[in-house]
């Protein structure tokens, strides 16, 4: 077996709402063998992984898997289990998977659940089905595996990018409160919300957190100066220089005293309750640090207040949590030595590196060995059974301390106090640390009895997520309702479009209505993103990259996105959940493309636009087409429950007519007129004569278009009148270029439109004979389209048009030069065997010869791929915009 490549849908997708990795499987010389061809490679492979034995497989049961290896299966199914199985002992839990075929008989593609958040560039799932490859193969050479070895780096790879402890309960309350979350690259950094209501958060660090706050936070001696001038109690401190300044502090201060770095953190450097000169001189040089020759190293030495330890998480002004901390330590057995007890405790799969688990693993390193020391003791130490061997003297969960949830047990006094340190810094979240005998009692009324003793700004949350003992607290949905208080929202409207033909037309409508009616809006399409009406990054817009632009930015209040097939199908939807989906209609198009075959598969792919709508949300589906209008009675569709709307051209269409008698919403044209109609009451809206670029009605696809887009302005509340006014103002050349705009060059007019594919050249050319009777088209077609469906629409021009000009576009998207031309020009054949074709080499030749075929007044139909080069060319011909 090979792997070609692997490719990630960020968003949902036609598999799954959450992502996945599709991982491309060549099973060369495995191509037809099942597991039952190869006696014992089951039972070689559940030896390597007993995981295996528990994977439902399609059986939904555990143990279905190895009743499928039992009958035969093949390897690119057998492939996407271990893969999975791999992927939990790697500690990246996921559970989806499916293997479905793909090109010739030995590709497979296998669609594997990736984690919400993990990085899109992050190679840790093609290296775990690398790993699954590796692992079948060497089952099927007659060796039981281990892959452990190799397991073990891409673990550490996933654990280094995966989000922090914090970060990521952060985004599970987010979510679970209904928000969209977005990981920024591979930062602990959060965008929550859509449009005007995005937001960022940071770890415990939230947009709003005061940047002069953080400073003070980490400057200690500053923030000991800033509460103490608030009356806040803090420990009396000197910073000192050199180690001679620190043993005059200790002097100054009267032993003991606590030695720590002026902006130190996770309780690094940190020397707690010296009283000898020499200790406070040892202390110095490891508070300070190296800061290379010549600069000052200032530490801060301050006197020691007995009592716990304690951190206070607090958020909007108020305490969110409380916590009393445990420095890192070990309970003796009377057989172990410490080393091996510390193993033991390290064992707990709570500990982790860093901060990427509820607790730190603890480390034998100098200061731990320099405490034992001081005890008379090492690491082969043997602790009597239930003793206590103090590890570290600062309780920080970062050097392997442990924790304990007092949040209840919390007195009012000592809250207060703790609620005035934030406010004093300025801090909207912080964790303040602070000792006294007792948090569940008042404040001692003895100086140095109690004080707080650092501010953190971005504090760590784990200690109150998951105590060591305690209640959780949800400390991560309090910063999340002081971001979004309840009852605040976190979307924008949000409108998605996609079928086959008009979507950009209809996506272009819809955002000229919002802008008429005063809502700022974010606009994707095949030219480009636009906020505001105006264009902020030009490119084929119409996937989920220009998406997620709309939606981050924070002046957007509302977002219609032209969502196409390229992009579902390579990345998904760059959205969760549109409020209006708009699905013009579902034709053949891009076939061969993608594993595209069929009809039937554009639906599913387009189908997703659909599904991801959130309950009650509007679908405007296409009456008078049946694959959009099906769409209505798919099962994830239904299960969503969307508020129904369908338009059509004609008041009769059955569908249509069926809703409405059930009392629904639709659109249609009735007596010349686009109405509204809710089950018998119709309302009129605009004559159809009057839809700007609709040539006075005569462009049926325009007036389609328009009706969709009425249905979505009006589900998100744009007045009729305001409706009516956008699509009577909504002038081709400057709202719609490259949509049925016409041009007047000499004596002919040039109808410049992008139709290319069957049904989009049929439209364009009934409105030609509709409009002028006839005309001569120059076109070219994508080259990444099937030979058939070149040829088909190749005979759909044939039947429009009598005299046509053929050119090849420069980007021949693969094509061999000339072999456009040759399948353009047998199709017209077959479809009409009297057309007059005339082959011209480049865009500015075949409208030349086109002009030169057609007769005074007679139009020319320009269908290009790149718009930029025809608006050049029309302008160095002095085209001047006119009329359809």
């Amino acid at each position: 077996m090979r792997l070609e490549h692997v490719r990630r849908l960020g968003g949902p997708n036609v598999y799954l709402a959450r992502p996945v990795a599709i991982a491309r499987l060549d099973l060369q010389g495995l191509t037809g063998h099942e597991t039952t061809d190869h006696p014992g490679f089951a039972e070689r492979l559940v030896a390597a992984l007993p995981g295996l034995r528990s994977h439902h497989c399609s059986a939904g049961r555990p143990g279905g898997l190895l009743d499928a290896m039992a009958r035969g299966t093949y390897f690119g199914h057998v492939t996407e289990h271990v893969t999975l199985e791999l992927s939990g002992l790697a500690g990246r839990e996921v559970y989806f998977g499916r293997t479905v075929r793909s090109g010739g008989p030995g590709d497979y593609e296998l669609i594997l659940e990736c984690p919400r958040d993990e990085p899109a560039d992050t190679d840790v799932v093609e290296h775990l089905v690398e790993l699954a490859v590796r692992t079948v193969t060497a089952a099927l050479s007659g060796i039981v595996p281990d892959p452990a070895p190799a397991l073990a780096p891409i673990a550490a790879a996933y654990e280094a990018s995966r989000l922090g402890v914090s970060t990521a309960a952060l985004a599970r309350a987010a979510r679970e409160r209904g928000m969209p979350v977005r990981r920024v690259g591979d930062l602990n950094l959060l965008r929550l919300g859509y449009g005007r209501h995005r937001r960022l958060v940071w770890a415990a660090m939230t947009g709003g957190t005061s940047a002069i706050g953080m400073e003070i936070a980490a400057d200690k001696r500053l923030a000991h100066r800033v509460l103490a001038d608030a009356g806040v109690p803090v420990p009396e401190g000197r910073v000192a220089a050199s180690p001679a300044e620190a043993v005059g502090a200790l002097r100054e201060i009267g032993a003991p005293v606590v030695v720590k770095p002026l902006s130190g953190h996770q309780g690094e450097g940190v020397h707690i309750e010296l009283s000898e000169p020499p200790e406070v001189v040892a202390a110095f040089t490891s508070a300070a640090g190296e800061d290379g020759p010549g600069n000052r190293c200032e530490v801060l030495v301050e006197s020691y207040i007995p009592g716990r330890d304690y951190r206070v998480l607090v958020v909007g002004g108020r305490v969110a949590a409380a916590a009393e901390l445990t420095a890192a330590q070990v309970t003796g057995d009377g057989t172990s030595t410490v080393a091996e007890l510390v193993e033991r405790v390290n064992a707990d799969p709570a500990r982790g590196e860093g901060h990427d688990r509820p607790l730190t693993r603890i480390v034998l390193g100098a200061t731990e060995l320099a405490l034992l020391a001081r005890q008379g003791r090492g690491p082969d130490t043997v602790p009597a059974d239930g003793e206590t061997v103090p590890l570290r003297r600062n309780a920080n969960l970062s050097t392997g301390g442990t924790s304990r949830d007092v949040t209840g047990d919390m007195h009012p006094e000592v809250a207060a106090m703790c609620v005035r340190a934030a406010s004093t810094v300025g801090m909207d979240v912080c964790g303040i640390d602070l000792r006294l005998p007792d948090i569940g009692s008042p404040l001692p009324a003895e100086r140095g009895a109690a004080g707080i003793l650092e501010v953190n700004a971005a504090p760590g949350l784990r200690m109150h997520l998951a105590p060591y003992e305690g209640e959780r607290r949800d400390v991560a949905g309090d910063i999340v309702d002081l971001m979004y208080p309840p009852g605040t929202p976190s979307r924008v409207p949000v409108v998605s479009v996609t079928g086959t033909n008009g979507k950009t037309t209809t996506v272009r409508m819809i955002a000229h209505m919002l802008e008429m009616d005063g809502v700022r809006t974010g606009m994707t399409s095949t030219e480009g993103v636009y906020v505001g009406g105006r264009l902020i990054h030009r490119s084929d817009a119409s996937g989920p990259r220009s998406a997620e632009m709309v939606l981050g930015d924070r002046s957007v209040e509302a977002a219609v996105l032209e969502t196409a097939r390229g992009g579902i199908v390579r990345r998904g939807l760059g959205y969760d959940s549109a409020d209006v989906a708009v699905v013009t209609n579902v034709t053949r198009d891009h076939l061969g493309m993608d594993d595209t075959e069929s009809v039937d598969d554009l639906i599913d792919i387009k189908a997703l636009v659909a599904e991801e709508i959130r309950r009650g949300g509007r679908l405007v589906l296409n009456a008078e087409d049946g694959p959009s209008a099906g769409l209505a009675e798919r099962p994830a569709v239904r299960r969503r429950d969307p508020e129904l709307c369908f338009f059509a051209m004609s008041a009769d269409a059955p569908v249509l007519v069926r809703h409405l008698e059930g009392g629904g919403t639709g659109y249609h044209v009735e007596d010349g007129w686009l109405t509204e109609a809710h089950g018998g009451r119709r309302t009129r809206v605009l004559p159809v004569e009057d839809v700007a670029g609709s040539s006075g009605g005569q462009a049926g696809h325009v007036v389609a278009n328009a009706l969709a887009a009425l249905a979505a302005g009006r589900a998100l509340g744009v007045p009729l009148e305001v409706a009516a006014q956008a699509l009577r103002t909504f002038e081709p050349h400057t709202r719609n270029p490259g949509r049925g705009c016409v041009y007047q060059v000499g004596e002919n007019p040039v109808l410049v439109d992008y139709a290319h594919n069957p049904a989009a050249v049929a439209a364009v050319g009934a409105f030609v004979r509709a409009r002028w009777g006839g005309g001569v088209a120059a076109v070219t077609l994508p080259g990444d389209r099937s030979d058939e469906l070149v040829a088909e629409t190749a005979q759909a021009l044939a039947g429009a048009f009598g005299r046509v000009v053929v050119y090849e576009d420069e980007d021949l998207r693969g094509r061999r030069s000339g072999e456009m031309t040759r399948l353009i020009v047998q199709g017209l054949r077959e479809g009409r065997p009297d057309v007059r074709h005339h082959p011209a080499g480049d865009l500015k030749g075949a409208l030349a010869s086109a002009l030169d075929m057609a007769r005074p007044g007679e139009p020319v139909l320009l269908l290009y791929e790149k718009l930029e080069p025809v608006v050049e060319l029309l302008d160095t011909l002095g085209a001047e915009p006119a009329m359809p």
